[in-house]
């Protein structure tokens, strides 16, 4: 049932979402050392074990794929069948996010890395029915410098391709105060902001990004469901949780599903959406997670369409998009 229905993905990383098959093509096409050219193997290699024992674990995965993410041809056709992918499951809309610094190693500019990915996207969109945005990623462990930077040569993409700024990475506590020249800049610019926070550390950092950031959506931000001060303000203010189950318990940010707090926000009135995070590195797609969510809370379609029309209306997309989108439901 759940792979009929329309879909929007709002939380979902490039680089953790890159087919086992095609690191394989790309490192023999532009002759990329790989540990082993074995499909199998490599998806062993970057999907993440059973035994992950935390998010830091977790990211190490992350490595592989970007050794192969490093020319503009490589980040056109993940960014495309990323979309073709998601297509295949009827997603109708997705923001894809991803961090312009790690992609610099074969010598492209950050206006070339960023112009790929959206070549990929509108490639996808002539193609398929689905439509797509970039979200721009400031890694955390990475210096202010290279975040400006990311910010600056963002803006002339801005409305055309790329939408919002992110905060992602290893998250220590109280990271907000670090970053918030770089979100003052974006915010100035007209970026919309989603910051990643809630997950590996206190809620304390939900509360900073919103009140020090502005952020208008919390990547994870699970954490809340401990700390009332950070449960109120993301209720009062309507800020728009991206929930990512599957990840978030391979990540012992929750323990295991049947403690997982996506349902008890939604019937809150807390917004949330359903996202993969990383669709190779999780091993998941929408539609299981999706359905993973139905089987363990009961979830109903009616309760489907009330968080597929919320989450139209938390995408950093086009009021044309969002009219589009409404349509299939």
């Amino acid at each position: 049932m759940a792979r009929k229905l329309p879909k929007i993905e709002l939380h979902c990383h490039l680089d953790g979402s890159v087919r086992a098959s095609t690191i394989i093509d790309i490192a023999k096409a532009e002759n990329i050392e790989l540990p082993s050219y074995d499909e199998i193997e490599i998806k062993n290699m970057v999907e993440v074990s059973p035994n992950c024992t935390s998010l830091d674990e977790y990211l190490k995965k992350f490595e592989l794929p970007n050794k192969i993410m490093q020319s503009k041809e490589s980040l056109e056709r993940i960014t495309f069948e990323l979309l073709e992918d998601a297509a295949n499951e009827n997603v109708k809309y997705i923001e894809v996010r991803f961090a312009p610094q790690l992609h610099t190693k074969g010598g492209l500019s950050f206006e070339e890395i960023i112009q790929s990915v959206i070549n990929g996207i509108k490639k996808a969109e002539n193609i398929y029915e689905i439509k797509g945005n970039v979200i721009l990623s400031c890694v955390k462990f990475m210096d202010i410098e290279s975040g400006l930077l990311v910010v600056e040569e963002g803006r002339k993409f801005l409305n055309k391709g790329v939408v919002a700024i992110d905060l992602a990475g290893a998250e220590e506590e109280g990271f907000a105060n670090k970053f918030k020249c770089i979100i003052d800049k974006a915010r100035e610019y007209g970026y919309r902001v989603t910051i990643h926070a809630g997950e590996a550390a206190s809620a304390q950092n939900v509360i900073d990004a919103i009140n020090l950031l502005g952020a208008e959506r919390i990547g994870h931000g699970v954490r809340i469901q401990n700390m009332k001060e950070a449960y109120d303000l993301v209720k009062a203010k309507g800020i728009v949780l991206e929930m990512c189950p599957t990840s978030n318990i391979q990540t012992k940010a929750i323990n295991n599903f049947n403690k997982y707090p996506l349902f008890d926000f939604y019937k809150d009135d807390i917004s949330v959406t359903f996202n993969t995070d990383n669709r190779t590195v999780s091993n998941i797609d929408l539609t299981n997670e999706i359905e993973l969510i139905f089987k363990n809370f009961k979830m109903n379609e009616k309760d489907y369409k009330n968080i597929y029309l919320k989450t139209i209306d938390a995408t950093f997309a086009d009021t044309e998009t969002k009219k589009w989108l409404k349509a299939f439901i």
